[in-house]
């Protein structure tokens, strides 16, 4: 009984750490997007972190009212699957969102809650990126003069410096437009180098793994240093970009239906990187037969061009 309670004791935090890796937490304060949530978890990737911003609303006159200075917060919650974000004002006052992305709608939905209007109800906006990278989302709200619109939301000049945002009423047609409330972020955030480097290579290793289902031999072969080097299994180590890409292409005899890359650990050493941590996927050979294969690996990041790319690539597959 004793043993069976130190196992307890020593397991349950490992197994509830190892549950909740991409949760904020004193080494990663803003959480990490999560592998398996859907890829358009990122569309917020470059927000993650905290702005200094000027907030200004309309008064009542339907003059601008002078600007407020705010801190806008980004982060990753319920275990790196959605987003969170929370304004902190000088006069003390506190609004926030939840947001999350709902595949089976293809949608971005978004709960706002405000400590000046709490409600037992939360208002919801929907919406999503468009091609130009704004984020756009709506909530029908009839106009004072009573015509059917919606009051729209837009994240625009997103960058690695920061973003701008516009809450707008738009009728049916969107020809009639009355911006009511303007955020500008712009000014620089002050998200920590590690962090924002972190979610950059997480994206990287997300678009490895669609290219490889893809069969997209040129973006995985893009995806590593011009003089990189992968190390597979009981075979001589591939060197260079173009043998790197021959090397993949050469392989794709059998389909591969779904590839999975989980980093447990990124550490950044100057201006290079080490993750490691499993991968797990499925293909079909030409006979139609499906298997499941998983395996560890280790890489070594190194930036190129301002780009993370993988210098070295080691991987082995191991066993159920």
């Amino acid at each position: 009984m004793k043993l069976l309670a130190f196992l307890l004791f020593v397991w349950f935090p490992l197994f509830v750490s190892a549950q909740y890796v991409y949760e904020p937490s004193d080494e990663n304060p803003y959480g990490l997007p999560n592998p398996e949530a859907p890829e358009q978890l990122l569309d917020f990737a470059p927000l993650i972190g905290e702005c200094q911003c000027k907030s200004e609303r309309r008064k009542p006159d339907q003059t601008w009212a002078e600007p407020e200075d705010m801190v806008w917060k980004f982060k990753y919650i319920m275990n790196g699957t959605a987003v969170q974000d929370e304004t902190l004002k000088a006069d003390g006052s506190h609004s926030g969102s939840i947001r999350q992305f709902i595949a089976d709608s293809t949608k971005w939905y978004v709960h706002y809650y405000s400590t000046s209007s709490p409600s037992t109800t939360l208002p919801a906006w929907e919406g999503n990126k468009k091609e130009d990278g704004t984020i756009v989302l709506y909530r029908e709200q009839k106009a004072p003069n009573g015509m059917d619109g919606s009051y729209r939301l837009t994240f625009y000049e997103i960058n690695s410096d920061g973003f701008k945002w516009v809450g707008e009423w738009v009728d049916k047609t969107e020809s009639i437009v009355f911006p009511t409330w303007k955020i500008d972020c712009s000014n620089g955030k002050l998200v920590t180098t590690n962090e924002s480097e972190k979610t950059k290579i997480q994206s990287a290793v997300q678009n490895f793994s669609q290219a490889y289902i893809n069969k997209d031999f040129e973006t995985m072969a893009q995806s590593y240093t011009q003089d990189g080097k992968i190390f597979p299994n009981n075979l001589p180590i591939v060197s260079g970009r173009e043998n790197i890409k021959k090397w993949w292409a050469a392989g794709s005899s059998s389909e591969v239906l779904t590839h999975k890359i989980v980093p447990e650990e990124i550490t950044f050493i100057g201006n290079s990187a080490y993750d490691y941590g499993y991968y797990s996927g499925s293909s079909k050979n030409e006979d139609g037969e499906v298997s499941n294969w998983k395996g560890k690996y280790v890489v070594v990041w190194k930036k190129e061009n301002g780009d993370w790319k993988m210098y070295l690539d080691i991987w082995n597959r191991v066993r159920d």
